[in-house]
């Protein structure tokens, strides 16, 4: 479910890399608004109290035909609204909000239509309603975890021809609908059984916070009220009007784009001249949803990196033409111009991924020691769930573990599963990728428990899921353990596929524990729910791929409305960890240090000055993300913040209930006109109308030609 930078912190965080940061920071906000900063906080009525005149189904009735039914529609839905986010700028806000609410919405009006009709036999209850949440959530992170706009993409040949390096045939495979499937199949599974065994500790004995999950059982909770019902509905009525403005809007635009660089999204809104430089509007109403959904710190901080980079670095480098670089090079070289934009960004993201790393390891082990300081005052439960330690719990504590610890997942299936999994990958994806040996996946599956438990750890504490830095560190050992001769680049790159998926779906199984804990969903449902969202995951999301790479020839390219600049960072990371950096430009290697230990040295700096100082500092991983593709969506984001922050100013309650609401139906509406324009795409139906704009002096010369004819 944390910037795909890439950003999505998925509980979201690998904001995710970019993701990690964007939901880790966008939920925790919500939480703010919702009065739910943590679940220990005092509260004026007890939850389960409210509740507590409902019977609580057991594990097979919160697992209903309709709750997969609809929750198989919204994973299509967020996972072409990912996809298409992951392959433009990779900035992936968090959508479980959208992902409850609509998932309420619709077996709402289900259960509501069969009431009427006297068929009604089970009402819909929000433990049902977990289910669906959980069950979308897994699938649509697959089209983000599962590599599809860098580590996956980045093995094609189409990749690999603008990386310049590596180019051997060991080191290139192209996208199969076939290959990709099964090894979705074969990595995203092994994760939910990594720590099973552990949910009782990181719930209730260590009561690790996890933000998302909380927060989202708070707004699940919240809609089974009569009150937040009523919320619900209005919110869901503004959702759908948005939505169906937006899906009009990028039909209209679509007539306007029959040629290259045609269209609103290439209207020079400030200029040609900052047109060319990459500073305009594109009037996308998806990022402007992401920036009313993204705290306002992110969407500065994007365009600050945009200003630093496209607005005074790389028009300086550019005079260095012939001098720093070849000027016979083409732009695409990443011995020009390209290098530097490829290879400061990169510096940037492991800079802030190193000092989170540390960061979160240190939290998670300073944690555990206190844990361990302390272990005699945590609460003990006797083999029936019940506390029996001195220490007060309140009414909903008590409850909720009473049920928590009452549907037990054998930890024989854990690890009985875990290993039979692990075994078949490691016999079968040697035949998927030849330079990917089977000791080298051995040995992540050793590692990977240690590493699991220490991302789903720091993500209960911190809402960071740092699945993206653990890829990053199987590129580089994996590749540089395989060299250069042996398909190292193929082979870091499909281990990082691995990493990413055992830590990053084990910390999700975590998140959706602690929903499941708060609103009395059994963990067997959660699991099951987990299992059977991810296995439509597998299936949606490269299919979802499949259709963006047949529909568009130039996806990948850079220029192109679909570069995917995370494919391009994460082949370079492979190369380097084969190469070294020899292949780099000259004084690239010195800006990269500088831009490393800067966004190392400015998260520092975050956590050291008061809160009400940090809240100005921007944020390097926002920073690093423009640096390669450009600062028109950062504009867009600008302007969903800026329309956010005047909507607060006018009435800041309606703007915190139905903020999210507006933005989701931007997202979502923009983003599923990409089902009907693929498919029109993959028809040859071409748009009747070029609208471009040139230069006064371009339009005479045009005209003049023209009229020579």
């Amino acid at each position: 479910m944390g910037i795909n930078e890439d950003t999505k912190p998925k509980s979201q965080s690998d904001a995710y890399e970019g993701e990690e940061m964007v939901e880790a920071t966008g939920l925790r906000q919500r939480n703010r608004s919702n009065g739910s900063n943590a679940e220990g906080d005092d509260q004026a009525l007890s939850v389960e109290q409210a509740f507590e005149s409902k019977a609580v189904p057991s594990w097979r009735e919160q697992l209903t035909f309709r709750a997969f039914f609809v929750a198989f529609f919204l994973a299509v839905l967020f996972s072409i609204i990912v996809m298409k986010l992951n392959l433009t700028t990779g900035i992936i806000p968090s959508l479980n909000v959208s992902a409850g609410l609509l998932g309420y919405f619709f077996v709402r009006m289900w259960t509501v239509a069969l009431e009427k009709w006297g068929m009604l036999k089970q009402p819909f209850t929000r433990q049902e309603n977990t289910v669906i949440q959980t069950a979308v959530v897994a699938a649509y992170g697959l089209a983000f975890s599962g590599g599809f706009g860098n580590y996956m993409f980045a093995m094609s040949g189409r990749i690999a021809e603008q990386a310049t390096e590596a180019n051997d045939p060991r080191d290139i495979k192209d996208p199969k609908l076939s290959w990709m499937i099964g090894f979705m199949f074969l990595v995203s599974f092994i994760g939910l059984f990594a720590l099973v065994p552990l949910r009782k500790i990181m719930i209730i004995d260590y009561k690790l916070i996890y933000p998302s999950g909380t927060a989202t059982a708070y707004l699940i909770n919240g809609f089974h009220t009569p009150e937040g019902a009523k919320l619900a509905k209005k919110q869901v009525s503004l959702l759908g009007k948005w939505f169906a403005g937006t899906f009009v809007w990028g039909f209209f635009q679509w007539f306007y784009t029959g040629g290259d660089d045609c269209g609103f999204a290439s209207f020079p809104t400030l200029g040609l001249k900052a047109y060319n430089n990459k500073f305009f509007f594109d009037f996308s109403p998806t990022y402007v949803g992401v920036g009313m959904i993204c705290p306002h710190i992110v969407n500065v901080s994007v365009l600050l990196g945009g200003i630093i980079s496209w607005g005074l670095m790389w028009p300086l480098i550019n005079n260095k033409k012939g001098e720093w670089y070849s000027a016979s090079l083409p732009a695409s070289s990443l011995h020009g111009l390209q290098g530097y934009r490829v290879f400061i960004s990169i510096a940037m993201i492991l800079g802030d991924g190193v000092y989170n790393f540390v960061k979160v390891m240190f939290h998670t082990l300073f944690a555990l020691y206190k844990v361990w300081k302390s272990k005699s005052k945590l609460p003990i439960t006797d083999k029936d769930g019940n506390i029996v330690s001195a220490e007060t719990v309140s009414f909903d504590d008590k409850r909720r573990t009473e049920l928590f610890l009452q549907d037990q997942i054998p930890t024989k299936v854990a690890l009985g599963g875990y290993v039979c999994v692990a075994l078949i990958s490691i016999v079968t994806l040697p035949h998927i990728f030849k330079p990917l040996k089977w000791y080298y996946i051995l040995v992540a599956y050793l590692l990977a428990p240690v590493l699991a438990f220490c991302n789903a750890y720091g993500c209960g504490l911190t809402d960071w899921s740092l699945a993206s830095t653990y890829g990053k560190l199987a590129i580089f050992t994996i590749g540089a353990w395989a060299g250069k001769g042996d398909g190292g680049v193929l082979a870091g790159l499909a281990a990082c596929g691995v990493m990413m998926s055992i830590v990053s779906t084990a910390a999700d199984l975590m998140q959706d524990f602690k929903t499941g804990y708060m609103t009395l969903a059994s963990p067997k449902s959660m699991f099951i729910s987990q299992i059977i969202g991810t296995a439509m995951g597998c299936v949606i999301a490269p299919c979802i791929f499949w259709l963006f790479y047949k529909a568009f020839s130039d996806l990948g390219l850079s220029g192109s409305d679909y570069p995917a600049p995370y494919a391009i960072v994460y082949r370079n990371m492979a190369i380097l960890g084969v190469d070294g950096f020899g292949s780099l430009p000259h004084n690239c290697l010195k800006l990269c240090y500088g831009f490393f230990f800067a966004a190392v040295l400015i998260n520092l700096i975050r956590d050291l000055v008061p809160k009400k100082v940090s809240q100005f500092i921007p944020l390097p991983m926002a920073m690093a993300i423009p640096f390669y593709i450009g600062s028109y969506f950062a504009i867009d984001m600008c302007i969903g913040s800026l329309i956010l922050f005047i909507w607060e100013r006018i009435n800041k309650l309606q703007a915190e209930q139905f903020g999210p609401a507006v933005a989701s139906g931007m997202i979502c509406g923009d983003g599923l006109w990409t089902l009907p324009q693929s498919i029109l795409s993959l028809a040859k139906v071409n748009p009747p109308i070029c609208m471009k704009f040139l230069s006064r002096k371009m339009n005479v010369k045009v005209d003049d030609f023209i009229s020579s004819l």
